[in-house]
């Protein structure tokens, strides 16, 4: 069966490799849509420290199951259209004891620390499979595990209705996050440096945007929260100014979650932390239920999650396609491909 493969950093191609076999305890799914992550990108580009080559890439999938075990306790039948998470754990660590899977000491992600998704056919472990809905489109399904990972963030910062959100970054999870935050009664302000994915948020119905290269953040958000600044911040830009930034924008007593990965140390001044007694979390993925919520969400229409999507490709295409997002970030919001 065809899979896309990275041999090395900056070589990509549709390679030829084994078929997929059921194994007891998964099913095997024929592959219909995929989203390319920025791991898949960074796994191109030599970026990432988790990778080894050569790799299948790719963990944002759906499709239907051609084979599986019947009766299964999961429920799962052939011809179902499932999503995948594919967060693999082990179970039995602290944090997965703590229901934290999210964060298991020997969690592997699919097309990262073993061999992802972006093939034509893929075998799973169906209690990492989530039934949706006949009415979700695959376009829908292609872009649920990045709602998952906004969710996650949003979960983190606890977030109550008519709490204002500052969302740090305007990529598909920031954008995510902001349509999560105003599914929930949030009122989300999103901060970027630049003005057309500023322009895009507002026709997602994030209202409130700022460019913090140009104007005056700090005194913008404090003219919308009426002075107190924002209860919850959400760092999803990975940036060393974002991640120091989020301390300015919060309020007294207010949530920060980092979700973005810094591909540095980032310092910051402590003081701020201590005088303004912030909490700060870091929010990582996301675990099965929110995978069972964020299907809700979308096929609800409550998050138009696919709205995120500027461009889709064939499977062939994939190659090209992820060599110009290396190249040219900024020019797609989200790429899919369905098959």
């Amino acid at each position: 069966m065809k899979a896309i493969m990275i041999d090395k950093p900056g070589e990509i191609r549709v390679a030829e490799i084994q078929d997929a076999e059921w194994r007891e305890g998964c099913a095997v799914i024929e592959v219909k849509a995929l989203g390319v992550c920025g791991s898949d990108v960074h796994a191109y580009a030599g970026k990432s420290p988790n990778v080894s080559y050569p790799l299948v890439i790719g963990h944002e999938t759906a499709g239907i199951v051609t084979e599986v075990e019947e009766g299964n306790p999961y429920g799962i039948r052939k011809g179902d259209r499932v999503v995948l998470d594919p967060y693999l754990y082990c179970g039995s660590c602290y944090p997965c004891s703590q229901g934290r899977t999210n964060c298991c000491e020997s969690l592997k992600v699919l097309g990262v620390q073993i061999g992802g998704s972006m093939s034509g056919y893929f075998t799973h472990p169906l209690s990492h499979m989530v039934k949706v809905p006949d009415s979700m489109t695959w376009e829908e399904l292609a872009v649920t595990e990045p709602l998952v990972i906004a969710l996650h963030a949003v979960h983190s910062l606890k977030l109550k209705e008519g709490e204002h959100i500052v969302i740090i970054g305007a990529g598909a999870i920031g954008m995510l996050v902001g349509m999560a935050a105003l599914a929930y009664g949030g009122i989300p302000i999103m901060v970027d440096i630049v003005d057309q994915r500023l322009e895009l948020a507002k026709t997602l119905g994030i209202t409130h945007t700022v460019n913090s290269m140009t104007d005056d953040a700090v005194s913008y958000i404090k003219e919308i929260t009426g002075g107190r600044m924002a209860e919850c911040v959400s760092e999803v830009s990975g940036s060393a100014a974002g991640v120091r930034n989020a301390l300015d924008y919060a309020a007294s007593t207010g949530r920060v979650a980092l979700t973005g990965w810094p591909n540095k140390p980032v310092e910051l001044p402590t003081a701020v932390i201590t005088r303004k007694e912030l909490q700060i979390v870091g929010s990582r993925t996301g675990v099965t239920k929110e995978f069972v919520e964020a299907v809700e969400l979308i096929s609800s229409g409550r998050v138009p999650a696919a709205n995120i999507i500027s461009k889709a490709v064939s499977f062939e295409e994939l190659p090209g396609a992820i060599a110009h997002l290396d190249a040219c970030p900024g020019d797609w919001l989200k790429l899919i491909a369905l098959l």
